[in-house]
């Protein structure tokens, strides 16, 4: 969807805000300020449709999760015949450190975040509904149990990094495990963010596609450190300079958070669906890593891992380009939150 009205003139090979750095197919618009809308088609009740309807307007809306890796709503919310929801998560979390998006969204507009839940739960028949979110965020705890009716759940729960993670959030709402190698669906539960859930609002009962976002702009390098609401595609550039970004005391540039954030190589990047934050920190507020030393085994890494995995096993098979022993350790489970990085007296 353009963020924008105007006029495509490319189709064509452009940098895109991704840790490999690859370059990736892109539209190029040209923007002509007018800031045309499509005629939007909002359903003035969305339960008297049927169910496939209704998901194929959250598919041709563009939403996508808004918290983690941007996976396609409409698939998770139709999980198959062979897979009964019971549980549904709204994640509210925002577990890693500088990241607020989420925070100002259910402050601000915790009868979006409500109403978008409600028509998750209608989609997957679910049985309840739980709202997760840290016991650091008393205001949007207050607002969205204040939005919220008898048919949703506000569960407060204590700050712990990574407790945003899918499969950790299911184990302390639920006190149930998911497999390695199976999803959620598998044992009868979706989780999904709040601003997918505010984005589903919108465009069921609105009519309006995915097209912006709320992100965080901080760090000690920015002046005014805030929330923006900003248009998808937007230059990461224009942003930082919203918010006086002083790119001398700037010593990298990170999309996301500290700890599952990566560095962008430069400012012309486009804000995408899963950018919650911009972090322009300063030398010393995330000073660069210390040179890798060896390995002393002493199992710091497996004890901070939140998925149970041997991350020096893991590191070695790595080194050792062994994917066969990699995959017998349960690589994929990794949800790359960096605990193991952090925790390592190695570096």
């Amino acid at each position: 969807h353009a963020p924008s009205s105007g006029e495509i003139v490319a189709i064509e090979p452009r940098p895109v805000a991704h840790p490999s750095g690859l370059d990736a197919m892109a539209i190029v618009l040209r923007t002509d300020g007018a800031e045309r809308w499509i005629e939007r088609q909002p359903l003035a009740d969305y339960r008297t449709q049927e169910r496939e309807d209704v998901l194929a307007r959250i598919r041709d809306a563009g939403i996508a999760g808004m918290g983690g890796a941007g996976f396609p709503a409409a698939v998770k919310l139709d999980p198959g015949p062979a897979r009964r929801i019971r549980t549904l998560i709204i994640n509210g979390a925002e577990c890693e450190p500088y990241i607020t998006s989420d925070d100002v969204l259910m402050r601000e507009r915790a009868a979006e975040v409500v109403a978008g839940a409600r028509i998750i739960a209608w989609l997957l028949e679910a049985e309840e509904t739980l709202i997760a979110i840290e016991d650091n965020k008393p205001e949007a705890i207050a607002a969205m149990r204040a939005a919220a009716g008898p048919d949703l759940e506000v569960v407060p729960f204590p700050t712990k990094y990574p407790s945003g993670g899918e499969k950790q959030l299911i184990q302390i709402m639920t006190g149930r495990e998911v497999p390695s190698g199976k999803l959620p669906a598998d044992i009868g539960i979706c989780c999904q963010n709040v601003g997918t859930a505010a984005a589903t609002h919108r465009a069921i009962e609105r009519g309006e596609p995915l097209i912006s976002r709320i992100t965080t702009v901080t760090g000690g390098a920015v002046a005014e450190p805030g929330n923006f609401e900003v248009l998808l595609c937007t230059p990461v550039g224009v942003l930082l300079e919203a918010a006086g970004l002083d790119a001398a005391r700037a010593t990298r540039l990170v999309m996301g958070g500290p700890m599952m954030g990566f560095a962008l190589p430069h400012t012309a990047l486009p804000v995408v669906k899963t950018t919650n934050c911009l972090l322009a920190p300063t030398a010393t507020e995330l000073p660069p890593p210390p040179p890798a030393q060896p390995c002393i085994r002493c199992g710091m890494c497996a004890q901070a891992c939140p998925a149970s995995l041997l991350p020096q096993q893991l590191y070695w098979y790595a080194q050792a380009g062994d994917h066969a022993n990699l995959e017998r350790q349960n690589l994929f489970d990794c949800i790359e939150c960096g605990a193991c990085a952090w925790i390592c007296p190695s570096s």
